[in-house]
């Protein structure tokens, strides 16, 4: 089934995230310096992708035209929005705290390469071992953030769930319209953007900066645009 890698992806963040809520007396400086490693490797992470870019104009056009429309659209706000509805609705005890948890973790696992690759595998080869790679990686950071963060990080699984069952059902269309080099491609650039969001989610995790980087996603739909439009004029 074309969905299979995606539903095990959400129920693994799921699953984590409880085990995780379970998790109890861990004295908060450790947390705290727990968060702060994660929030590294995030950022080592998103160098990484960043980096494999080869058309890197197409990546910083991508991030100003994007970016001006996620703030026309004022999509952090809305997000957090569903965060506080969702924190509302389970009479969450801090206010806020759900909010922040559901939208730094949804950021998280759905703007990474991994997300992007590993459904287009499903869709395109029903390969879902890429999937299957990231649930396990999403899980064991999900148990983490939530025994740090809290409950808000369960829901999470909502978004990452659409988010990669969309790609994976569009790809199974896909190859009718672009070759398999323009994918390649197309692959590399949404990486390397990708890649500069994390860096930014990593820099807020640890308090360093407060960069609205959900006003940021619409980059990942132009560098699509711009690589299909460059790839005609080339």
């Amino acid at each position: 089934m074309v969905l299979t890698g995606t539903i095990v992806n959400g129920l693994a963040i799921i699953v984590a995230a409880l085990i995780g809520l379970k998790i109890k007396n861990i004295p908060e400086q450790m947390k705290t310096t727990v968060l702060q490693a994660i929030a590294l490797a995030v950022i080592i992470l998103g160098i990484s992708m960043g980096l494999k870019s080869e058309q890197f104009l197409i990546v910083i056009s991508s991030l100003v035209i994007g970016t001006v429309i996620g703030e026309k659209l004022n999509l952090e706000n809305r997000l957090n929005q569903v965060g506080l509805w969702i924190e509302s609705k389970i009479g969450a005890k801090e206010e806020g705290k759900v909010a922040k948890a559901f939208v730094t973790t949804t950021l998280i696992y759905v703007v990474g390469a991994m997300a992007i690759i590993g459904a287009l595998d499903s869709g395109l080869r029903g390969d879902h071992s890429v999937l299957y790679t990231k649930a396990m990686l999403d899980g064991v950071s999900s148990l983490i953030f939530a025994s740090t963060l809290g409950v808000g990080v369960v829901f999470s699984a909502i978004p990452v769930i659409l988010y990669q069952g969309m790609i994976a059902l569009l790809a199974t269309q896909i190859n009718a319209f672009i070759s398999e080099e323009l994918l390649d491609l197309l692959i590399i650039e949404l990486t390397g953007t990708g890649g500069i969001l994390i860096v930014a989610i990593g820099l807020n995790i640890l308090g360093l900066t407060k960069i609205k980087v959900a006003n940021m996603l619409p980059s990942i739909v132009v560098v699509s645009i711009l690589v299909l439009l460059f790839s005609n004029f080339s």
